[in-house]
C-alpha cells in the first residue's frame, strides 16, 4: 500500500522465499515522483502496464525459471491481469476489483457522498467522450483534477472482468472478508469470470494481508503498524498453487 509502513509485499516475498520461490517486486514508477511532489502528468495507467510487460519479457527472456508468476495486489491485479497476456505462465489477484474504475468510484461515492452522484456521472460522461470536464464540486477535485483525468480516462477503458475472461492460464483469485476497500464480491466475480481459476476468500484478511479480530479502526491502524504478521493462510495459499504449476 503506498507510503503506508506495514512491508506487507516484502513479508509475501519473505514467505515465498523462504518455501524457494524467487519474486521480483518494484514501486509503481509514479511513487517516487510523488514523495518529491513532482508529478509527470503525462505518465498514463498503461504505463504502468507497459513496465509489467516489460519486467516480465526480462524475466522470460533470461531463461533463469521454469514458471513466471505475475501477483498482483490492488490496482496491480488489473495491471497482472493485462501484462500476464504477455507471457506469463500463471496469475494470482489479490484484493483485485472486477468492476472498472469509474465504477468502483461511483459506488464509493453513493456510499459516502451520495449528494455528489450526479456530478461524478456527469465527469466519467465526459471523460468517456474524450474530454476533460472542468464543472464538477471543489469536494471531488482530489479525484478529478484536470491533471488526473487523463490517467482515469486511461484506467477506466478496462474491465477487469472482461480481461481475466482471456486469460487461459492457471489463476488464483485472493480476497479477505475485511478488505476496506474490496469487497469478496469482486473476487467471487472475477473468479466466475476466469474460467481456469481458483477463489480463495480468507476469513478476517484485511487489505494489506492482516488478520483483523477487531473493529474497522483497528483495521485502518493496521495499516501503518509494521510490527504485525501477514495471513499464514496467505502465504500458504500462494505456495501451494506455485509449487503446483
Amino acid at each position: 500500500q503506498n507510503f503506508m509502513q506495514n512491508n506487507a509485499i516484502k513479508k509475501l516475498a519473505e514467505s515465498l522465499s523462504s518455501n524457494g520461490i524467487a519474486s521480483f517486486r518494484y514501486d509503481k514508477r509514479i511513487v517516487k515522483q510523488i514523495r518529491r511532489g513532482k508529478v509527470d502528468s503525462s505518465i498514463m495507467f498503461d504505463d504502468f502496464v507497459s513496465d509489467a510487460v516489460s519486467v516480465l519479457k526480462y524475466f522470460i527472456k533470461s531463461g533463469s525459471f521454469d514458471d513466471i508468476v505475475l501477483i498482483g495486489h490492488g490496482q496491480g491485479s488489473l495491471v497482472g491481469i493485462l501484462a500476464a497476456k504477455s507471457g506469463a505462465d500463471a496469475f494470482v489477484s489479490i484484493a483485485g476489483s472486477g468492476k472498472s474504475i469509474d465504477q468502483v468510484i461511483l459506488e464509493q461515492i453513493k456510499k459516502t457522498a451520495p449528494m455528489f452522484t450526479e456530478d461524478t456521472k456527469k465527469v466519467f460522461e465526459t471523460l468517456k467522450k474524450g474530454e476533460i470536464a472542468f464543472d464538477y464540486p471543489e469536494a471531488l477535485e482530489s479525484i478529478f483534477s484536470e491533471d488526473l483525468q487523463p490517467f482515469m480516462a486511461n484506467w477506466m477503458k478496462y474491465i477487469p472482468e472482461k480481461e481475466i475472461a482471456e486469460l487461459q492460464i492457471p489463476m488464483l483469485i485472493v480476497n479477505g472478508t475485511k478488505d476496506l476497500q474490496v469487497s469478496t464480491e469482486e473476487a467471487t466475480n472475477l473468479s466466475i469470470a476466469a474460467k481456469n481459476s481458483e477463489l480463495l476468500l480468507i476469513d478476517k484478511m484485511n487489505h494489506i494481508f492482516v488478520i483483523i479480530e477487531g473493529d474497522d479502526l483497528e483495521n485502518s491502524k493496521s495499516y501503518n503498524e509494521s510490527y504485525r504478521k501477514i495471513s499464514e493462510d496467505l502465504s500458504q495459499a500462494i505456495i501451494t498453487f506455485v509449487q503446483g504449476l
